[in-house]
């Protein structure tokens, strides 16, 4: 388990002022509170960068199921627009 990163606590007003040295000691994992007269306003925490979509891990998960080429086929004129006669046909209603 991680130890808590530290926090220190400190006022707009001292915020405005060490902006440059509290973005190091955030940039090393503290956490920085900002207070208004004493009241908890914002925090400033590390940034985290947000996860994207893992092909790896799902190339993985799909080869432990037996599955190698999960499109296997796709027609070359896939993308070509739509006949006009298809496109004008009334759509079947049940």
């Amino acid at each position: 388990m991680k130890p808590a990163p530290a926090t220190i606590t400190v006022s707009i007003k001292e915020a405005k002022t060490r902006l440059t040295e509290l973005g190091r000691r955030v940039e090393a994992g503290e956490r920085v509170v900002v207070t208004r007269h004493g009241k908890a306003v914002f925090d400033l925490v590390p940034h985290e960068r947000k996860g994207g979509i893992d092909f790896k891990a799902g190339q993985r998960f799909l080869r432990a199921r037996g599955i190698t080429d999960p499109v296997p086929y796709i027609a070359e004129d896939f993308d070509d627009p739509l006949p006009e006669d298809f496109l004008s046909r009334p759509l079947p209603f049940d």
